[in-house]
């Protein structure tokens, strides 16, 4: 299988994996690595010290900054915005950028802006238009600005109340660091 990029996409990185769709009018700079099977959609930009998993989907109008990591499985919606620079200065440059992790299997919903140094976790959900100002934990839900727990999801992406319950009322339990049906 080999990668799908468009003719009209500027890739200059050679590390990207098979299977990936690069849509028209991204820009991807050449130290960047990106996985197999992504699908990086139209107009987004990818600076080089950016690492992409496996299985991940970057919506329209997302700009990914030197010092993110997106592991595998990992969703992000239209025009998410990441930071890396937590005092921006024109034409000043920190020494390093703050390192921003989206662990394996977290969704991040439209319109969202995830400020530099913080860490998604596994499975994690943040809805739309939400602003991450601090680290979100594994299997919890945040929205709002600044975003909040709302509760928690699932691995399948089932949501739970603050009490671990569904809206059917089944409670859930963690074991292992998994949500599962008690």
């Amino acid at each position: 299988m080999k990668n799908n990029i468009h003719p009209l996409a500027d890739i200059q990185t050679e590390n990207i994996g098979e299977g990936t769709m690069v849509w028209q009018f991204c820009v991807i700079l050449k130290n960047a690595k990106i996985g197999t099977n992504c699908n990086i959609n139209c107009n987004v930009f990818i600076e080089n010290d950016v690492v992409i998993g496996d299985n991940v989907t970057i919506k329209p109008g997302v700009q990914v900054w030197d010092g993110v990591t997106l592991e595998d499985n990992v969703f992000v919606g239209p025009n998410v915005t990441f930071t890396n620079d937590l005092i921006p200065r024109s034409k000043q440059y920190p020494a390093e950028f703050a390192k921003t992790l989206v662990k394996k299997g977290a969704s991040i919903g439209a319109n969202s802006t995830i400020i530099a140094g913080n860490t998604i976790g596994k499975n994690a959900l943040v809805g739309a238009g939400s602003v991450v100002t601090k680290d979100i934990p594994a299997n919890t839900v945040w929205f709002g600005n600044p975003a909040k727990q709302k509760g928690f999801v699932t691995n399948g992406g089932k949501i739970l109340d603050h009490n671990l319950k569904d809206e059917e009322g089944n409670a859930y339990e963690f074991i292992n660091e998994e949500l599962v049906l008690k």
